[in-house]
């Protein structure tokens, strides 16, 4: 195939990619060939992935094709190429969260998103880097190095999901899975021009996940466009007995909505929150011609106060890293994974000390450290108590602001892209990445990120940040696809219109 019908490949979406498979345009087995050559040609200046399944992926691609011969109908997403976070379980090939710590394990046995992928016959491409068990806002936390923007390869894509939103943005996949704990789908979406949703918390199946922190982990759909990642979004939700936190409720109509987008009478609501010191001019500036622009499309604008989103982050900051201290705890160094000073000459507990020197970074001994302490005896109420009472109180908020508007938008982070580096040795200024995305975490609620035009500053993109109430998923696609169809129209799409060069 050429190097010419491998880019007009590359740049379709993933809803004209298994179009053109089902009709016979396209086989599989050239999309993913496709893809594979276009990863080939640019990850080793990108470092999206940390393992590419090449022959599992043609595999894959060869059964779809096997199946339209036959004859049989296929499935939304059949032969369209994904990038799976590398925090989900996948049988036989690596799973690292990034970690050294399980650098080299094969895992016996698939998370439920992976059979859900594999059950719609997507393909998947390979395990994307990421911050070591999902904390950080950068991906610089990996313990395999840093992943670049590619829209300019010395900022970040965004964390802890960065490889995915990296992958997408540089067009080595048209699909990609996240996890969002604190906005870690949201905030690499926005720095890259992508599509990130956060499910609401328990409709997606946390089974084979690697927890971090259990009460607010969620795995979800990246893409291109809105309607993307509805498809993918529908492919992966659903009740899982597996998962004690799996809602057992139907899946909102996602796609339908993406493909009827409106705000024709619906009522927005703008949060005060969300703006104001440490928000860079031009972020702020396309936000508010996204307000414009909704109020053009029929939405009514209403003003809210939700004074207990000032607290969010500092809550976050406490019950994050407590249930990740209890989570972590299972990497002791004598059941599977890294194992250091088993020389006969040390003892079990020294072990488990030695094995967690060596193999967590210093993100997460931070946040270990940290969480132990606000469990502790004479700490528990003063730190970790008073935090989930915090996050009863931003439930509320949101509550309240739902009695009055159908969805709430603000700018998904506060700036665009950052440096790498230039907030390494600043944890503060690291978790203030996610002052806009954690309050939907607390709540539980639904959340998209989707592009709104490139900060005049540095040619950058901005994320607009879409939230919905519990179990109302489909308000974000609905919102979202018409603000996307508007832009497209007005300005052209950020990332397929003015794509970066790699």
């Amino acid at each position: 195939m050429s190097d010419n019908s491998n880019v007009n490949i590359i740049r379709l979406t993933a809803a004209e990619t298994a179009a053109k498979i089902a009709s016979g345009e396209l086989t599989a087995v050239q999309v993913t060939e496709a893809h594979l050559a276009r990863i080939e040609a640019v990850d080793e200046k990108v470092h999206a992935f940390l393992h590419v399944d090449r022959e599992g992926a043609l595999a894959q691609a060869r059964a779809v094709d096997a199946k339209r011969e036959r004859g049989e109908t296929l499935g939304p997403l059949a032969g369209v190429p994904l990038a799976l976070k590398d925090i989900f379980t996948t049988e036989g090939i690596p799973t690292t969260v990034g970690s050294k710590m399980l650098e080299g394990w094969i895992p016996p046995y698939d998370a439920t998103v992976t059979k859900r992928l594999k059950a719609a016959d997507v393909v998947i491409l390979g395990k994307t880097n990421m911050d070591e068990f999902a904390m950080g806002s950068s991906t610089e936390n990996s313990a395999y190095g840093p992943t670049g923007n590619p829209w300019d390869l010395t900022r970040i894509p965004g964390g802890s999901g960065g490889g995915s939103s990296a992958a997408l943005a540089s067009f080595q996949a048209p699909l990609a899975i996240g996890t969002d704990t604190g906005g870690s789908i949201r905030q690499p979406a926005s720095v890259t021009g992508t599509v990130g949703v956060k499910p609401t918390y328990g409709a997606v199946s946390r089974y084979g996940m690697v927890a971090f922190s259990s009460s607010l982990d969620q795995g979800g759909p990246c893409a291109r466009t809105v309607l993307d990642a509805a498809l993918l979004h529908e492919a992966i939700a659903g009740h899982d007995p597996l998962d004690s936190t799996s809602i057992d409720a139907p899946v909102p109509p996602v796609v339908e909505a993406a493909r009827n987008g409106s705000v024709e009478g619906m009522r927005v609501g703008v949060v005060k929150q969300f703006r104001g010191e440490g928000y860079q001019a031009g972020v702020i500036q396309r936000f508010d011609e996204s307000v414009a622009l909704l109020k053009d499309l029929g939405a009514e604008i209403v003003e809210l106060d939700c004074p207990s989103f000032d607290l969010a982050l500092s809550a976050y900051y406490l019950i994050a890293p407590s249930e990740c201290s209890s989570n972590l705890a299972r990497f002791d160094g004598l059941r599977y994974g890294l194992r250091s000073g088993d020389d006969g000459t040390h003892s079990a507990e020294e072990v488990t000390s030695l094995t967690r020197a060596e193999g967590f970074g210093p993100e997460v001994k931070r946040r270990i450290m940290l969480g132990t302490y606000a469990l502790s005896s004479g700490y528990y109420d003063a730190y970790y108590g008073s935090a989930q009472k915090v996050r009863t109180l931003i439930t509320r908020d949101f509550e309240k602001a739902f009695e009055s508007v159908d969805v709430i938008v603000s700018p998904t982070t506060p700036t665009t892209a950052f440096p790498i580096g230039e907030r390494a040795d600043d944890p503060m200024a690291m978790y203030l990445a996610d002052l806009c995305t954690i309050p939907t975490n607390l709540a539980g609620n639904a959340a998209m990120s989707l592009p709104c035009g490139l900060a005049p500053e540095d040619g950058l993109p901005v994320g607009l940040q879409i939230i919905a109430p519990a179990l109302k998923d489909d308000r974000l696609y609905k919102v979202g696809a018409a603000v996307e169809a508007a832009f497209v129209e007005k300005w052209g799409h950020p990332l397929l219109e003015e794509a970066p060069s790699l």
